[in-house]
């Protein structure tokens, strides 16, 4: 049986997965009452996780009333998607570069996960949808064979996710042109088009910018409710 997690950790990943989720939107006020009433536990434990939280740019903090979640501004989207970019599209030049075997392998592994996400569109899972969207860039990623890349990669996934949901919850087409995307990038890689494949990357980028922004200028509300 294993160790039960600190009452700290447990206020932190429950106020976490309602901000990246979109549960808790951005604007929205969040108590230390209310998280620590949801747990059954006490308020210092759910402050050290608001502190954490702020720390990360998911909360801001006022004295006596509370948190408000930090909106995601569309400088932000545009800073993730401008490193996205470039982290992708040198890690595709790479692998495209360790020769036939390695690049085999990694395209079995992505046809793989565009079958699951076939079926997960198909099943109108959105969640699921954005988590394995990540499964799949990160796989490009990790073949480039650079673990300082990676880290600074792996260090974009919760504005990913919190972006991704947005996008996913708000254009009802985006399950299908993600979907659509990835097996042109696939195809391109399996080819050995790198010039190619970087214009269809930007393309791509561009499609999950317009939607994580849709209509708003400067920042996004996520929200799970679908219309």
């Amino acid at each position: 049986m294993g160790r039960a997690l600190p009452t700290s950790q447990r206020a932190y990943d429950y106020a976490k997965e309602r901000i990246l989720e979109g549960i808790l939107a951005g604007g929205e006020l969040i108590s230390e009452g209310t998280v620590a009433a949801a747990l059954g536990i006490s308020r210092t434990p759910v402050r050290e996780a608001f502190l954490r939280l702020e720390a990360e740019g998911l909360l801001r903090l006022y004295p006596k009333r509370g948190a408000v979640v930090v909106p995601v501004s569309a400088k932000e989207v545009e800073a993730v998607l401008e490193t996205r970019e470039l982290i992708e599209s040198f890690a595709a030049e790479k692998v495209s570069s360790l020769g036939a075997e390695a690049l085999e392998q990694l395209v079995g592994r992505l046809r793989e996960q565009l079958r699951e996400q076939k079926q997960l569109r198909e099943a109108g899972d959105g969640k699921a949808f954005v988590a394995a969207d990540q499964v799949f860039h990160q796989l490009i990623v990790t073949a480039a064979d650079n673990p300082i890349l990676l880290d600074l990669y792996a260090g974009l996934r919760d504005r990913q996710q919190r972006m991704g949901l947005f996008a996913v919850f708000h254009d009802h087409d985006r399950l299908r042109a993600t979907n659509h995307e990835h097996v042109e990038l696939v195809d391109l890689l399996e080819r050995g088009d790198v010039t190619a494949y970087r214009a269809a990357l930007r393309g791509h980028l561009r499609g999950t910018r317009a939607a994580a922004l849709g209509h708003q200028d400067s920042s996004i509300q996520p929200s799970t409710d679908v219309d």
